[in-house]
């Protein structure tokens, strides 16, 4: 479980592929305080820690077939920028929004707007009228697992507003027209939906 407050970005120094898993080298400050098993956030997907090399400042993470092809991280190459976040502390302030790092799928930025002192994304996403994708005007989202709330919302198109700290922490800097993330539909939304659901057809 993840808050969708992003606490540094990943550099991707290595991709080994095996049979059809995908083996990720990054590099972090942070890096000699992980542990072999440990969950985080990738941008905004959770992978395991299979290997840390503390001297180095890198560990590696493994990604499934299934992953790949349902998340951004086919797109990743040597150098790419990555959004990551260890999992939550129970001991503290919960900041964010509930993030399950589990991606529901992918969307494209198509417009970047300069709002003059802070920036307006837009995404478009696979609108799917039976699973029920939707976002929600002041509704959360994560995209590439940062936490943030929806501005403008349209079945299949949602726009973000992005402080200058978020621009410059996380890898949205790097963020143009075409450029493709993993976006996590609010937990919450999707139980009401689920559970709407199951009242109407109760009520049939």
């Amino acid at each position: 479980m993840f808050t969708g407050i992003v606490e540094k970005t990943a550099k991707v120094v290595k991709i080994e592929k095996e049979n059809t898993n995908y083996h990720f080298t990054l590099t972090v400050d942070f890096a000699d305080e992980l542990g072999i098993d440990q969950s985080m956030a990738h941008d905004g997907c959770c992978l395991t820690v299979v290997k840390v090399d503390k001297e180095k400042k890198q560990y590696v993470v493994t990604a499934m077939d299934e992953t790949m092809l349902k998340t951004n991280l086919g797109t990743w190459q040597v150098g790419t920028e990555v959004n990551v976040e260890r999992s939550m502390r129970m001991d503290g302030r919960f900041d964010g929004h509930i993030v399950q790092g589990h991606v529901d799928q992918t969307a494209i930025c198509t417009k970047v707007v300069d709002d003059h002192g802070s920036w307006r994304f837009y995404f478009e996403y696979a609108y799917d009228a039976e699973k029920k994708n939707i976002t929600v005007p002041k509704g959360s989202i994560s995209i590439n697992g940062v936490s943030l709330t929806v501005v403008d919302s349209e079945p299949g198109m949602f726009s973000v507003a992005i402080i200058p700290y978020t621009f410059q922490v996380t890898n949205f800097h790097n963020f143009q027209p075409g450029t493709v993330v993993n976006i996590e539909f609010d937990v919450f939304g999707k139980y009401v939906q689920r559970l709407l659901e199951q009242y109407m057809n109760a009520a049939k």
